[in-house]
């Protein structure tokens, strides 16, 4: 664990590395991070917000350092599972693509792939593996531990990298908040990770940083309404996920059977490619370009219609997840609205308001630890039973219609009378 260099960061300050983490930040492999942006389009409703995957994935392994040193002096972890824990936290997004989870979206739903499962890959499969290897790293072990699915682990490890108490939810809520100036993702993570305690060999807090727990589910659902789920935000990702989608076959971004290919792609490169696309009267062709040079340029479609929903109704959310309804949907209002269908896109981004846990299970329960003079006591308390916790428990999704500027007081109206019908009433839960 000797510390062989420093890097500088803007939100932890000096960060050190060891030999082995110097050595996988400096392949190409971990360096085309730097090209890839931590928020995909965000910058363009925040300018500040051009930060990058690579500086993110150096952020979680500092915290999960302190995180790990905590545990180890309560006893909870050896001292050898430090560097282990590291090198996860550090690889944990190698396998992002280009725009992050943009194309993952595509390539999930064409492919049923996750950026997850080329990271697994490229522990396996690259010059991670040698560097690993040569360094006594079981590199089947690492692929698991990386995404927080390490059978052969205590859970608590898994949950350290992915859960609701994850290091990595910590970083990105105060680097993405730092970025984009909005105040929403700062959050006491200090204390939060200062009062780390194992309970039947899961994450559980002190009693005494409740107050904390509670201001990180908040401060993670606010960034999400804020800045994550930004109507304008949307707007550009919508615009490049169906330029991505319409020009898939031709270019093959998000085939993932080269994986040295893959791995070749960056934003920027990508962005030139979609802009480039010779469209020889091909009509998706000459979508996908259109879109992909609005996305450059910053001609944005329009929102018109907006809900808020809590998914605690059925009906919505049967009405909502699926794309061929919302594609249904979206024709319908182009129809009454006399536009194109192609000019209308029903958006309904989602996130679980509380993320899940390392198991990807609904997090339902926190459990906490009294140390009293009669000893060390613990109970796990429901969500339920914390009102600002449970005040936002559940599914939030942010119902929203888009269009091109120049449609956009005909479908404003028409989606408007849609979503007045019954039967498609959105009066559900706030």
């Amino acid at each position: 664990m000797k510390s062989v260099a420093e890097i500088r960061d803007p939100i932890h300050g000096y960060i050190h590395i060891t030999e082995v983490e110097r050595s996988i930040i400096d392949t190409p492999i971990f360096q085309r991070l730097r090209r890839i942006k931590q928020l995909a389009g965000a910058y363009l409703t925040y300018p500040g917000g051009q930060h990058s995957r690579f500086e993110h994935s150096i952020g979680v392994m500092h915290l999960i350092d302190f995180a790990t040193k905590v545990l180890i002096n309560k006893g909870y972890l050896d001292k050898e599972k430090l560097q282990e824990l590291r090198l996860a936290a550090l690889l944990h997004d190698i396998g992002h693509g280009p725009f992050s989870h943009l194309i993952e979206e595509v390539m999930t739903e064409k492919r049923g792939i996750t950026h997850e499962d080329i990271t697994q890959r490229i522990l396996r499969e690259t010059e991670i593996k040698e560097i690993l290897e040569k360094y006594g790293f079981n590199t089947d072990y690492m692929a698991d531990l990386t995404v927080a699915r390490c059978n052969k682990c205590s859970p608590f490890m898994n949950d350290l990298l992915g859960g609701g108490l994850s290091v990595d939810i910590m970083d990105y809520l105060l680097r993405d908040s730092y970025f984009t100036g909005v105040e929403y993702g700062k959050v006491d993570v200090h204390r939060i990770i200062n009062s780390f305690e194992v309970v039947n060999d899961h994450l559980a807090l002190d009693y005494a940083a409740l107050y904390a727990f509670e201001a990180l589910m908040i401060a993670r659902y606010e960034m999400f309404r804020a800045v994550y789920f930004h109507r304008t935000v949307r707007a550009a990702e919508i615009m490049l996920i169906n330029a991505i989608d319409l020009a898939d076959d031709e270019l093959g971004l998000t085939d993932t059977s080269n994986l040295d290919k893959y791995l070749s792609l960056t934003d920027e490169q990508v962005l030139t490619m979609l802009t480039n696309l010779n469209v020889q009267g091909r009509k998706d062709l000459k979508r996908a370009k259109d879109f992909a040079i609005g996305y450059r340029d910053r001609k944005l479609l329009k929102c018109v219609f907006e809900r808020l929903i809590h998914r605690k109704d059925k009906f919505m959310e049967r009405l909502f997840t699926q794309k061929r309804i919302r594609e249904r949907i979206a024709a319908e209002i182009a129809e009454k609205a006399g536009v194109d269908a192609d000019n209308v896109f029903v958006d309904v981004p989602t996130t679980p308001s509380i993320p899940y846990t390392s198991a990807r299970e609904v997090l339902t329960s926190i459990t906490l630890v009294s140390k009293t003079i009669e000893g060390i006591k613990y109970q796990t308390i429901p969500l339920s039973d914390l009102p600002l916790v449970s005040s936002i428990t559940g599914y939030m999704d942010i119902l929203r219609v888009y269009t091109p500027v120049e449609h956009r007081v005909k479908v404003e109206k028409a989606a408007r009378e849609f979503f007045g019908k019954e039967g498609y009433s959105t009066k559900v839960s706030m």
